[in-house]
């Protein structure tokens, strides 16, 4: 797998979970423990693909 698109998989990835956050956020019975694992994974995948385009 190429750097470009390992990249992307990443962005793709992130995207679908903070898609997941976003729909989490606006149910009535969220859980916030899982809310905030979910961001911290977005915050993970968002730090990777920083160091890996630069």
């Amino acid at each position: 797998m190429s750097l470009s698109s390992h990249v992307e998989e990443l962005k793709k990835k992130h995207q679908t979970l903070s898609d997941s956050v976003e729909s989490m956020q606006r149910s009535p019975a969220t859980d916030d423990m899982e809310i905030a694992r979910l961001k911290k994974q977005k915050l993970m995948l968002k730090e990777e693909i920083g160091r890996l385009s630069h």
